[in-house]
């Protein structure tokens, strides 16, 4: 019977068995042929595996990290069998801390290695690349580009071999470094390791804890991941969309709302009339002749003007319902006042105003006018006074326009803090102004 992660035509052959000749436990090589040097357990020898005596090559100590696979452990992925042969512990050191992942090599026969990563919980799927990107650009902040994908160059450390356990295909030695350049495009990472002359290319795809513990039927959840890795997908990146999308929709609706508004209201001027007001101790009020509201209850808009010239005035302005006596109050200020100065000329105010007055019933009305100040000297100003019926009001649609933004600004938030946590762990690690440092 074909175990439940083979097929008939690949299956994982059985170990070899031989003795390390360093402190004589058994080993097993479950890639004879195939793995350039094994990693003993029992006394952390690292040997030659392509001597038929298993040569040492560096004497060693025991391993005491335990991997969260462990070897000999078989699983399938993309349809393939694989079983995990080897184990090592990789560190780099940055301003003087060290950083510290593993790593797992996994073998088929017919299809050779592939290579998993975990670091705090974030795991990736690699595979070597036969071949280099397309393109590389240099500057302040290198790209590559591969398949018609651009990464973005993410990190540079030397990487040091600090622990490992079984096989592996090239001759790994404690201590052996290479350099490598990351670049990263979620949810992929696309790596350089330099050794020497030799440069290596390799492609991993972010994956879940869950689906890695699935592959390889662990009976134990893997630890979730911790922080935000180089290549993690952001969660948050589709929202910002989502919500203008619903934005765009809510600002068709509310321009057509505005259009019908504007297309529906009378706008009509009932009431125009300019006026003298002769500047005196007391305030002066004027009563203005009776003007008609007709139609439904609607909006009343009252537009003042004056010639006020570095003057001022102050209004306080009643509608009077001429049946009812009911009375609605506002007060504006006028105000205009321009010069110069050293830094060149200047104005401050503005010599019209428009007030509106909400939900006013039809009927017969009039204006009570009060007026009161003015610069001193000045003796007289003039203003004109006009009242429209029904005029349409913008001030609802500009508070919506708000309102509606208001959702968007909070849906980038999230996504623009994942990504601030991404690259604060980068060599482009944000500065306070918000630039990264290779920007300035």
């Amino acid at each position: 019977m074909v175990a439940p992660f083979e097929t008939p035509a690949a299956r994982v052959p059985k170990a070899a068995g031989f003795n390390c000749p360093s402190c004589g436990a058994a080993i097993a090589l479950h890639a004879q042929g195939w793995a350039v040097s094994v990693v003993c357990g029992a006394c952390g020898a690292q040997l030659d595996a392509t001597d038929d005596n298993l040569k040492v090559l560096q004497y060693g100590e025991r391993v005491t990290a335990t991997p969260r696979i462990p070897l000999g452990t078989r699983g399938t992925w993309k349809g393939a069998p694989w079983e995990v042969i080897g184990f090592q512990v990789v560190t780099i050191s940055v301003e003087g801390t060290d950083f510290s992942w593993t790593e797992y090599v996994c073998f088929n026969p017919y299809r050779g290695f592939l290579y998993l990563s975990e670091y705090e919980g974030h795991w990736n799927v690699i595979e070597k690349l036969r071949r280099r990107p397309e393109r590389e650009s240099g500057g302040a902040r290198p790209t590559v580009e591969l398949n018609g994908t651009t990464y973005k160059h993410f990190q540079t450390a030397t990487a040091f071999t600090t622990a490992a356990l079984g096989e592996f295909p090239w001759e790994l030695r404690l201590g052996d470094h290479v350099v490598g350049r990351d670049f990263v495009a979620p949810p992929y990472i696309l790596s350089a390791e330099a050794s020497g002359n030799e440069v290596t290319w390799s492609l991993g795809t972010y994956t879940p804890p869950e689906v890695i513990q699935k592959a390889f039927g662990l009976p134990t959840p893997l630890m979730q991941p911790s922080g935000v890795f180089a290549n993690q997908p952001n969660p948050h990146a589709d929202l910002p969309m989502r919500v203008f999308g619903r934005f765009g929709i809510a600002v068709i609706a509310l321009v057509a709302m505005l259009v019908l508004n504007v297309t529906l209201a009378g706008n009509r001027t009932v009431f125009e009339r300019a006026f003298t007001v002769t500047r005196a101790e007391e305030a002066q009020a004027a009563v203005t002749e009776p003007f008609e509201l007709d139609g439904r209850t609607s909006s009343v808009a009252i537009d003042l003007e004056s010639d006020v010239d570095n003057d001022w005035i102050f209004f306080v302005l009643s509608l009077i319902n001429e049946s009812t006596g009911e009375t609605r109050e506002i007060t504006r200020q006028l105000s205009y006042y321009h010069g110069a100065d050293s830094d060149g000329s200047w104005t401050e105010g503005a010599k019209r105003e428009s007030m509106r007055i909400a939900s006013v019933p039809a009927g017969r009305y009039f204006l009570r006018v009060q007026t009161e100040g003015g610069e001193p000297g000045k003796t007289a100003a003039s203003y004109t006074l006009r009242v429209r019926r029904d005029a349409p009001h913008y001030l609802f649609y500009g508070l919506a326009i708000v309102a509606l933004l208001l959702p968007v600004v909070l849906a980038v938030l999230p996504s623009a803090s994942f990504e601030s946590r991404r690259w604060a762990e980068s060599d482009h690690a944000p500065t306070a102004s918000g630039e990264s440092d290779d920007d300035e």
